[in-house]
């Protein structure tokens, strides 16, 4: 697994985010993004603009679980999330 994650860590290096929440923070409209942009390409990048690090820290556990992607890594206020699909669109590593 952790040659796997540090795959994806590399894969998701010059990604863009493709969701950020916004003043509402993490509502369903936001979860429907996250599940969309998961499924068409399996890993995303979430901006997550708290000040709170607490806050951060909730809304990052709630996107997890909600999302049921995992969480690769947060960097600053940007989450990394991957999902595979039935497609299986990234070619992990052997574990």
């Amino acid at each position: 697994m952790k040659k796997q994650i540090q795959f994806l860590k590399g894969e998701a290096h010059s990604l863009k985010p493709v969701v950020q929440l916004g003043s509402n923070g993490f509502t369903e409209g936001v979860l429907a993004e996250i599940e969309n942009a998961l499924a068409v390409h399996e890993l995303i990048k979430v901006k997550v603009p708290s000040e709170d690090r607490e806050e951060l820290k909730l809304y990052v556990e709630a996107i997890v679980r909600e999302s049921k992607a995992e969480k690769i890594q947060l960097i600053g206020k940007t989450l990394v999330l991957f999902k595979q699909s039935d497609d299986k669109k990234i070619e992990l590593p052997k574990k």
